[in-house]
């Protein structure tokens, strides 16, 4: 993949091939609604079909998804994470709610290849096909850029960015290989597109940028097989990776430079993570969504 300097004159680029849209493909515009009965049309546009993976599924963030992906239709839900315990009580909690579904708990670190190809490939073993993938996993931190080390830098960079990646492309493989397309939405944060304060955030910030600029890149290279990938920005959520009293100052800057003077919701993510999965986002192709009250309006 990578070319030494001493052959740049002799390489011939690799292209992207894109899709035609043609009847048939797995590009062409979904059936019109207008061929359903007019009561069913609203529960159609949102609903999602098959079977999803969402990694990081245990968190605040990603149950919430999880749980309205089942809401909206979802078979077969996969959830990675990396705290078995934790996970366990969430696949119980919607197991009760949704005893028609399939929902499993894989415990994986998707920085780790091979564990991943495992994890994508028990998970198809288990549902037969994937459809959706959601991809929450990640980890924040912070810190003055002088004192960052090259080891703390590259764990963040591959959590948020490399491990995403891996995960993606295991689940692009399959879908591919069986002809379905399907939905993949990343997880970036209103740390891709301007600067927190007060807080010091270089290599996270880096990372979620990286997130936007890389799932606008597969939604470019991998359309032509029916796969839309798309990325979603939250701002500041209401989970515990805001709380506790040594961010008080902070949580107090933040609000005042938020139009609607609060935090968001888990599930004031939800929708979005619907749509961009059903018949409502089918256009829906290298975007990235900003839910953050406006927040970016004076970060």
């Amino acid at each position: 993949m990578t070319t030494e300097r001493s052959d740049l004159t002799a390489r011939i680029l690799p292209q992207i091939t894109l899709g035609d849209g043609s009847p048939g493909s797995l590009t062409a515009p979904p059936p019109p609604l207008t061929q359903i009965p007019v009561a069913s049309r609203a529960q159609e546009r949102f609903r999602v079909t098959g079977n999803a993976v969402v990694t990081g599924g245990a968190g605040g963030l990603g149950f919430a998804a999880s749980r309205a992906l089942l809401e909206h239709g979802v078979e077969g839900l996969m959830i990675f994470d990396m705290n078995p315990t934790e996970a366990q009580a969430k696949v119980d909690l919607l197991s009760s709610e949704f005893p028609n579904a399939k929902i499993r708990f894989l415990k994986v670190d998707i920085t780790d290849e091979d564990g991943v190809d495992a994890a994508i490939g028990e998970t198809v073993k288990q549902f037969g096909s994937i459809s959706t993938l959601v991809n929450f996993a990640g980890m924040v931190a912070c810190g003055h850029a002088l004192d960052w080390s090259a080891k703390d830098w590259n764990r963040v960079i591959n959590v948020n960015t490399v491990g995403g990646f891996l995960v993606a492309r295991a689940i692009a493989r399959t879908m591919i290989e069986r002809g379905i397309g399907g939905s993949m939405t990343f997880i970036a944060s209103v740390s891709a597109h301007n600067v927190n304060f007060p807080q010091p955030q270089v290599s996270y910030n880096v990372s979620k940028a990286g997130v936007v600029a890389m799932a606008k890149s597969l939604a470019a290279e991998w359309a032509r097989y029916g796969i839309r990938v798309n990325s979603i920005s939250p701002g500041y959520m209401d989970t515990i990776l805001n709380e506790g009293d040594g961010l008080d100052e902070a949580r107090k800057m933040w609000l005042s430079r938020n139009p609607l003077g609060r935090m968001g919701q888990p599930d004031e993510l939800a929708g979005a993570v619907v749509m961009l999965a059903s018949r409502a986002g089918s256009y829906f192709n290298g975007s990235d969504l900003l839910i953050d009250g406006g927040q970016t309006l004076f970060m």
